[in-house]
């Protein structure tokens, strides 16, 4: 028998905060949205951070969440476009720009990179 978990998503763009019922064999996102919900998406694959969001409380499984690094992951980001919920959610959506940050920021704003180094500016 599937089960049912009450999702609360607050999204932080808007200011509004959404309640859904999501099973636990269906994507987050897709099924907010089967029910009228409208979140950020980019492209349903888990492939980049804009349906990122930030778990205050709950738990989900997100095996095919290749957008979040897995220390992301443990510091309680998730993807909803490929999250399935393993418990009643609370969750806050984020700025796409300050989760790629977060995962990415070290790598970046160091000058010229060549095969992965930051070159001397000439």
């Amino acid at each position: 028998m599937t089960k049912y978990y009450t999702i609360t998503i607050h999204n932080r763009q808007t200011g509004i905060t959404e309640t859904r019922t999501v099973p636990e064999n269906k994507y987050i996102l897709h099924s907010c949205e089967s029910e009228g919900g409208e979140l950020p998406f980019s492209c349903r694959n888990g492939a980049c951070t804009a349906c990122a969001v930030r778990i205050l409380s709950g738990k989900v499984r997100q095996p095919e969440a290749m957008g979040l690094s897995p220390k992301l992951k443990e510091d309680g980001y998730a993807l909803l476009c490929v999250s399935y919920p393993l418990s009643d959610l609370v969750v806050e959506t984020q700025d796409e720009d300050e989760v790629y940050e977060l995962q990415f920021g070290r790598y970046f704003g160091r000058g010229k990179v060549k095969f992965g180094l930051p070159l001397d500016e000439d």
